[in-house]
C-alpha cells in the first residue's frame, strides 16, 4: 500500500460527496450496538426454530465461528486491505484499498473509522450471512453469531490498541499493529491474534 504521511491528529477525507462520506464513518458505540442487536437477532431466531439441538452443536459451531474470524481476518486484511500491493498499476485496487484501510493507516488515531460503520458493514453481513446459509442452512443462526462475535472481539482489541494508553493485557498485540502501521505495511496483518500471521510467514523480525 502507498503510505501518505501518517497523521496521529485530525481526520480523512474520501468523498467529495457529503452523503457518501457520511457513511465511511461512525461513532463506535453506534456501530457496536447495531452489531450485538444482530447477534441477538440471529441467536434469538436459531432459539425459535430449534437449532441448539445438543451443546456440542452450539459449541462447535459457535466457538469454530470464533476462531474462523480470526483466520477471515488474516486474509481480509493482507489481501482486501491491501489490494493495492498485488496490483500496483491498477487505479482500482488504489481506490479500494485507499476507501476501505489506506485512510485508517493515514489516520491511525481516528476513533470514528476503527470500525466497519454501520451502512458497508451492513452489507458484508448480508453478504457473508447469504454465503454461510449456503454452505451451513439453518446452522447459520449459530455461526454468524459466533463470526460477528469474533469481529466485536477483534474490533475491541483494535479500539484499544490505537489508544495511547494500552492495557497491559493487550502489549503483544498493541507492539504487533503497530508494526504493522509505522514500519512493516506488508507484515502484521493479524489484530485480534498474531496466530496466521506465524502461520503464513508475515510475522515482523522479532528484534
Amino acid at each position: 500500500m502507498k503510505e501518505n504521511k501518517i497523521k496521529n491528529k485530525g481526520q480523512g477525507t474520501i468523498f467529495d460527496n457529503n452523503a457518501l462520506e457520511l457513511m465511511t464513518k461512525a461513532p463506535v458505540s453506534v456501530s457496536v450496538t447495531i452489531y450485538i442487536s444482530i447477534v441477538i437477532g440471529l441467536l434469538y431466531i436459531g432459539y425459535i426454530r430449534g437449532i441448539a439441538t445438543s451443546l456440542g452443536t452450539v459449541v462447535a459451531l459457535f466457538l469454530g465461528a470464533i476462531f474462523f474470524w480470526t483466520f477471515f481476518e488474516y486474509l481480509f486484511h493482507r489481501y482486501i486491505n491491501h489490494l493495492d500491493e498485488y496490483f500496483p498499476d491498477s487505479k482500482v485496487a488504489h481506490t479500494i484499498a485507499h476507501t476501505i484501510h489506506g485512510i485508517h493507516h493515514e489516520y491511525p488515531r481516528d476513533k470514528e473509522r476503527l470500525m466497519m460503520p454501520p451502512i458497508p458493514g451492513l452489507l458484508i453481513v448480508g453478504l457473508l450471512y447469504l454465503a454461510f446459509s449456503l454452505v451451513l442452512g439453518e446452522g447459520v443462526y449459530l455461526f454468524m453469531p459466533g463470526f460477528m462475535t469474533g469481529y466485536l472481539m477483534y474490533a475491541s482489541v483494535h479500539i484499544s490498541v490505537h489508544k495511547r494508553k494500552v492495557p497491559r493485557v493487550l502489549k503483544t498485540q498493541y507492539r504487533h499493529h503497530a508494526l504493522h502501521h509505522y514500519k512493516y505495511p506488508d507484515k502484521a496483518f493479524g489484530v485480534s491474534t498474531t496466530f496466521w500471521d506465524r502461520v503464513f510467514g508475515t510475522m515482523p523480525p522479532e528484534k
